[in-house]
């Protein structure tokens, strides 16, 4: 069984991961940030970088998806690879950091690609308001996430949105972080828990 997690910069994606891994005894994919070459490039030059960046993020996550069917083992995986797709490149593009050549090259590439892969079995989408995600970016204290701009937090949350709102490719599960401090409060992790189970049963 293959569960994702999907939300803005700073919603608690890893967070949720890690805690999902231990209590269903899951294998965690995580998003590889720490090892991403073009991260800090990226925050430095935005325009400059964009392309690279999400053509490295599009072969990773291609490659987890490979390596989650592969396994056979129940995977909760943090971020997805429509999220690179229908949010980051597209408003990378709008913002005029990348250009309409390479966006429309990104996008026939992920077209292919996805032709190649089955959806998640299950959705979370970890919905979060713009101070809420900052406090907590400042909270993990990351160098490269310093330079990030509220408008920037804005539009991407407004790309979540419409893409959840269309989202049809399965099962698909909304948690309300502003009213959820599941990082803190085990009764907020008890609610996600019992409604995962109940997708969950409803998946056999």
């Amino acid at each position: 069984m293959h569960i994702a997690i999907a939300g803005n910069i700073g919603s608690g994606k890893t967070t949720l991961a890690s805690k999902l891994e231990k209590h269903y005894d899951w294998v965690a994919h995580y998003e590889d940030a720490d090892e991403n070459p073009y991260l800090n490039d990226f925050y430095e030059d935005m325009q400059r970088w964009s392309f690279n960046l999400q053509v490295y993020f599009l072969r990773s996550r291609f490659q987890q998806i490979i390596d989650i069917r592969k396994s056979g083992k129940n995977v909760i995986q943090d971020r997805t690879i429509y999220e690179d797709a229908y949010i980051f490149a597209p408003n990378l593009h709008a913002m005029g950091l990348m250009t309409t050549r390479d966006f429309q090259n990104y996008t026939e590439l992920f077209k292919l690609i996805s032709s190649f892969i089955q959806p998640p079995d299950l959705l979370i989408y970890l919905r979060a308001s713009v101070p809420t995600l900052v406090n907590q970016i400042q909270k993990r204290g990351r160098e490269y996430e310093n330079n990030i701009r509220l408008d920037y937090l804005k539009r991407l949350n407004e790309r979540y949105e419409a893409w959840i709102s269309t989202y049809e490719e399965g099962k698909l599960l909304i948690v309300d972080v502003d009213n959820n401090n599941f990082s803190e409060v085990p009764e907020d992790l008890g609610k996600i828990i019992q409604s995962i189970d109940a997708e969950i049963n409803g998946l056999f």
